[in-house]
């Protein structure tokens, strides 16, 4: 698989023939709606088997086979040169895939809204599933005496049981749309309300047939920190020998001493020893009420997954990942809020008004400026398969556990073959 990033002046039939591909099928593996109207700085990923890479100034076989973890041997013999020869910048190289894939887990978030899930929304879920550990409806809200307000779920079902996917029931203390410190204060405290919980949740998960078990309790007292851990070691006791799995949301932190009202009772070492795995939702630094920035910088991803790494076993972490960007309104003013975008919305936006789209290599993210129709300036910052490439790389350098996906339906094809391309995926 190639990642190529169109330049000026390039169509769509002139990148099909450096790469010995027709038009079509990268039409079709970018879902491009618009092909003849490429956006200068759009990625593209190229499906092809392995990648061909083209010799820049100062390169060598060494070097190259470093970048791709190929002997420089190995290289000579596959492109039918000699190791000794000299490399003319824009020899074009063919780089082979990789032999082995690591098999990591994946999930993906799904929010129904309203009182049934639209089609739109399980069109998204049968496409996104086969990719997939796990598909998670989000959520299950936890009431004050321990019973649940259960979000519809159509044929989620029949979707993931075509595909081998395992559904994960998400636990929620959300209360009137936000998540509430009190009602986790009375989960947490109040035992006959525990108990009663529990026994909810075994019993929905074996009538609805969920096979994992996550909790995403947020905005905790800090004081209730301890009292969180002892839950979950309570719900792992019991759901395990159900064989159900449990697992948890954390938010981003990067030291154990950090403090602050949604991070502080989130204990990375003792709740990440309570449970299977572990969420870290390493998203939105851009959010929707903030200045425009990149929703999920790669330099301070790395540097949560760092702090992580040094609590909880790699393996049992997954990496959380935006499947969206966000269209500021520039200036920025508090109170305003960004619209949230697909990546092929955002490209759609930097083709509708002759964008440039740019790409910060220190947070390995893409952004657009533009001004519309009543002359206000905008910033978008998005995904696309090269942010994606850093992230599954990202995994791979830590040896994490796998993924995980804020949310289906918005969409953003070049994911699921990136993640294809990268890994296998565990089906339980």
């Amino acid at each position: 698989m190639q990642i190529h990033v169109v330049t000026a002046g390039q169509t769509i039939y002139g990148i099909a023939n450096a790469y010995n591909v027709s038009p079509n099928e990268i039409i079709e593996a970018n879902q491009l709606d618009a092909p003849n109207q490429l956006v200068v700085g759009q990625a593209l990923v190229i499906p092809i088997t392995g990648s061909y890479y083209w010799v820049q100034s100062g390169d060598s076989l060494y070097s190259i086979g470093q970048k791709f973890d190929i002997s420089a041997q190995e290289l000579a013999r596959i492109n039918n040169i000699s190791i000794d020869a000299p490399l003319n910048v824009g020899l074009r190289l063919y780089i082979p895939p990789q032999q082995t894939k690591r098999f990591v887990a994946s999930n993906a978030y799904i929010e129904p809204r309203g009182s049934t899930v639209s089609p739109a929304l399980q069109n998204s879920a049968r496409e996104a599933s086969p990719y997939l550990t796990y598909m998670a409806p989000f959520s299950f809200e936890v009431n004050r005496d321990g019973s649940l307000k259960e979000p519809p779920l159509n044929n989620f079902n029949d979707i993931v049981n075509a595909t081998g996917t395992t559904l994960m029931m998400v636990l929620t203390n959300l209360e009137n749309g936000e998540f509430s410190t009190d009602l986790a204060r009375v989960i947490l405290n109040d035992m006959t309300v525990q108990n009663n919980l529990l026994n909810n949740i075994l019993n929905t998960a074996n009538r609805l047939n969920f096979g994992s078990i996550h909790f995403d309790f947020e905005r905790l007292r800090p004081e209730d920190s301890s009292a969180y851990t002892r839950f979950l070691q309570r719900a792992k006791e019991m759901f395990t020998p159900q064989r159900l799995t449990t697992s948890i949301a954390l938010a981003p932190k990067t030291s154990a001493t950090q403090v602050g009202e949604w991070l502080t009772a989130h204990n990375y070492r003792e709740q990440g020893n309570a449970v299977d795995f572990v969420i870290i939702m390493t998203y939105e630094w851009g959010y929707s009420g903030g200045p425009a920035q990149a929703v999920s910088p790669i330099n301070q991803v790395g540097n949560v997954l760092d702090y992580a790494i040094s609590e909880i076993p790699s393996n049992k972490i997954l990496m959380g990942q935006n499947l969206y960007g966000y269209d500021w309104t520039l200036p920025f003013r508090p109170g305003t809020i960004a619209r949230a975008v697909s990546p092929q919305q955002a490209i759609a936006l930097a083709r509708r008004y002759n964008a440039i789209i740019q790409y910060d290599t220190t947070a390995q993210a893409p952004f657009f400026r533009y001004f519309d129709e009543m002359g206000r300036q905008h910033e978008v910052w998005f995904e696309d398969a090269r942010s994606i490439q850093a992230k599954f790389d990202l995994i791979k350098t830590l040896r994490l556990g796998g993924i995980s996906y804020w949310k289906l339906g918005l969409s953003f094809p070049q994911n699921w073959l990136l993640l294809e391309d990268n890994f296998k995926i565990y089906k339980i």
